[in-house]
């Protein structure tokens, strides 16, 4: 009985359930390809790095994975070799719960491209006070974190495997969710712990943080992130004013670089993003003002002499190359200079 041909869906992603790896000499550039793969590398150029919030999305297809893979099991280990050669960088998200050990790493090193940039956001192990009450916690739910801020552990088990990366190493990102009064923590007490916590970081990285409380976004802290050399996340979140407004505030951008993250619209749920949003194949709502202020961090950035790290997720908007594209054409319609 002759062997039943997969849809057309089906073959243009997924070519079966087994077979060699990506034929590269069936990939032709889409138009999402040819339209943006030179920009993308001209901004790289200028210290300028966009790219996703992660990468294994087969609603992508057609858009920035053009290559026949054998299974899915096929594209997801081996489509971010095709992702690297469109854009310049990505951020792990994987990393916040799991630590990447050191063949995860080289793995990444040796299947991109030359000038690619990893950045990780850090094990929740490190960033948590207190473990939420979720099933993948397990016996730690709902309890306090004893390695809150381990320094130790941090080096060990986070920054030694990502040294595997050498050259292509991005931005490390602390990324902290909202502390409620009933954490034990303080906005004086975070400041303060974040300082010395910073101050004995190993110098050779680069790193962020990124807050979601907004009256945590103050003079003093913004200060202190300068005095280590420490970047803060311009992050678009539910209760985070809007990258647009963040950009205006003195002293934000703190360190020599800067990460921008359009995560959410303001005022909108993680959940409802994603029931709106999958399979992110396409916007679904257009969002000017996460856009705009992506642009306008771009031209402070390219002013000051920084670079930028410019991540955007598929729950911004519904799919973030897109997004990502009309960034670009707001910057090819008004030169950087004149934003």
């Amino acid at each position: 009985m002759p062997k039943k041909k997969p849809s057309p869906d089906t073959l243009s992603l997924f070519d079966g359930m087994d077979g060699p790896p990506a034929r590269k000499a069936e990939a032709l550039p889409s138009p999402y390809v040819s339209n943006n793969r030179d920009r993308l590398h001209r901004w790289a150029s200028r210290g300028i790095y966009f790219g996703s919030s992660s990468w294994k999305y087969p609603g992508w297809q057609g858009m920035v994975y053009n290559r026949t893979y054998p299974s899915k099991k096929a594209f997801e280990r081996e489509c971010l070799t095709e992702y690297s050669e469109l854009f310049p960088t990505v951020c792990a998200d994987f990393a916040l719960y799991n630590f990447p050990d050191r063949e995860q790493m080289q793995v990444v090193h040796d299947s991109t491209t030359d000038d690619f940039r990893l950045s990780l956001k850090v094990t929740d192990r490190i960033t948590v006070k207190r473990y939420p009450n979720l099933p993948r916690h397990g016996v730690h739910a709902g309890r306090e974190n004893p390695d809150f801020l381990n320094l130790e552990l941090f080096e060990d088990a986070f920054l030694r495997p990502v040294e595997s990366l050498r050259k292509k190493r991005g931005v490390i990102i602390f990324e902290f969710s909202a502390f409620y009064p009933n954490s034990g923590i303080t906005y004086d007490k975070f400041v303060r712990l974040m300082d010395d916590f910073l101050a004995r970081l190993p110098k050779e990285f680069s790193y962020a943080v990124e807050i979601r409380n907004k009256e945590y976004l103050t003079s003093d802290y913004l200060t202190m992130l300068s005095d280590r050399g420490v970047a803060h996340v311009l992050n678009s979140w539910t209760k985070m004013p809007p990258i647009i407004e963040q950009i205006q505030i003195a002293g934000v951008l703190s360190a020599k670089f800067s990460v921008a993250r359009a995560l959410l619209k303001p005022g909108r749920t993680y959940q409802d993003a994603v029931d709106l949003f999958q399979p992110y194949d396409a916007i679904k709502e257009e969002n000017p003002e996460i856009r705009l202020g992506l642009a306008e961090t771009v031209q402070r950035c390219v002013a000051e002499g920084r670079q930028l790290y410019a991540y955007v997720n598929n729950r911004a908007e519904g799919n973030s190359p897109k997004t990502i594209e009309a960034i670009l054409d707001i910057l090819d319609k008004y030169p950087v200079e004149t934003l």
